[in-house]
């Protein structure tokens, strides 16, 4: 694949560099000089930032579960491209905030993490904890999802939508999500999480108030059709998975394009919508810990997750690069991993941390309601 052989050569040439001396400096000039580091260009380039990385020997990384849109690919590759530093993985399974918290109340076995994989209200919440750095291909990733600064930028992410078995919704398709009030689908719909506590599900809310002549601003009307389908009796109370579909508890989940497309491993067949009348997207945001441990081997971590093909692993497992428009226009997308992406025609919106925390509030006092 091109963009493997891409960063073979990266990786070679680093060493190359390394070995010839010719980044300058010594190696612990190097690690103190990348504590305050805004780009690579300021340790001597990507080069000059593996050579300080080596010497720390390390990177801690948090919340970034193998299976999590190839996340276990990208460790392994990012160890075999930069020979000498290993990556040190905790908990797995942790959500954002858990991953404030390890920085604010480091593990006295692990220590904080040097890198925060985030959800973006969560990020600018918490902006004074992290480092200002602009990656290499910092120009490469929209205005609107990059902080000026560089101390939070947007790596990946998805958009909202209807995931389904067609062997068990009527006619086989879903063309909208107004056909989820049908007859057809009695006991079917399901939310994957509770939308007052889950991110996911509170834009699968957004998703199905914009469909419904609502807007990213205004929720209620999202509300008013998860009441209508409550009322057919269409709708799953309780925070579905994979197992519920399986097990015929429910056929239909709404949640991030990304997440669902792994389902087809599990159920033959399982097909993905984002519906053309609401496209919500949502992405992760990475930044630095500004106290990270190991600061040289933070950033080069991060120029890594921006190159080509740390862009294309997160396209392999399923996400949409924050990169992919420049990817595409390069040729140096991976074709394959880009045909199995679900396929997203429309206008996206992208809701605020500001907006999802006004639709949270309304839902404080409706949710509950409406599903009664």
């Amino acid at each position: 694949m091109r963009s493997s052989g891409s960063v073979g050569r990266l990786g070679m040439a680093v060493m190359a560099c390394v070995l010839l001396g010719a980044c300058g400096g010594s190696s612990n000039e190097k690690v103190s000089c990348a504590k305050a580091a805004t780009s690579a260009a300021a340790c001597g380039d990507i080069a000059g930032l593996y050579a300080a990385a080596k010497a720390e020997g390390q990177v801690n990384v948090i919340a970034l579960a193998p299976g999590w849109v190839n996340y276990g690919a990208i460790i392994d590759t990012f160890q075999v491209a930069f020979p000498g530093i290993k990556v040190n993985s905790a908990s797995p399974n942790a959500v954002s905030q858990e991953e404030i918290d390890a920085i604010t109340h480091p593990s006295a076995s692990t220590g904080p993490p040097d890198v925060v994989d985030l959800r973006l209200g969560i990020a600018q919440a918490n902006a004074s904890l992290f480092a200002p750095y602009r990656v290499a291909r910092w120009s490469d990733i929209p205005t609107s999802l990059k902080a000026d600064t560089g101390v939070w930028f947007s790596s990946y992410g998805g958009y909202m939508s209807i995931g389904y078995d067609p062997a068990k919704v009527p006619g086989g398709a879903i063309n909208s999500v107004a056909d989820l009030v049908g007859t057809g689908f009695r006991g079917k719909v399901a939310l994957t999480g509770d939308p007052t506590k889950s991110n996911q599900a509170l834009n699968a809310l957004i998703m199905a108030s914009v469909a419904n002549g609502g807007s990213i601003d205004d929720v209620s009307k999202g509300v008013d059709f998860f009441h209508r389908l409550k009322v057919a009796g269409n709708f799953v109370p309780g925070s579905a998975t994979i197992a519920t579909v399986k097990s015929g508890r429910a056929s239909v989940l709404l949640e991030w394009d990304y997440v669902s497309a792994s389902h087809v491993k599990d159920v033959p067949g399982w097909t993905v919508l984002a519906p053309s009348n609401a496209i919500i997207g949502g992405y992760y945001t990475q930044a630095i810990n500004k106290a990270a441990p190991h600061p040289a081997a933070a950033r080069l971590w991060e120029e890594y997750l921006f190159s080509d093909l740390g862009q294309n692993l997160w396209l392999k497992g399923g996400a949409h690069p924050v990169r992919q428009a420049a990817l595409d226009k390069s040729g140096a997308i991976d074709p394959v991993a880009l045909a199995v992406l679900p396929k997203v025609k429309g206008q996206a919106l992208f809701p605020t941390a500001e907006q999802q925390a006004a639709a949270s509030a309304y839902l404080a006092s409706k949710w509950s309601q409406a599903i009664a």
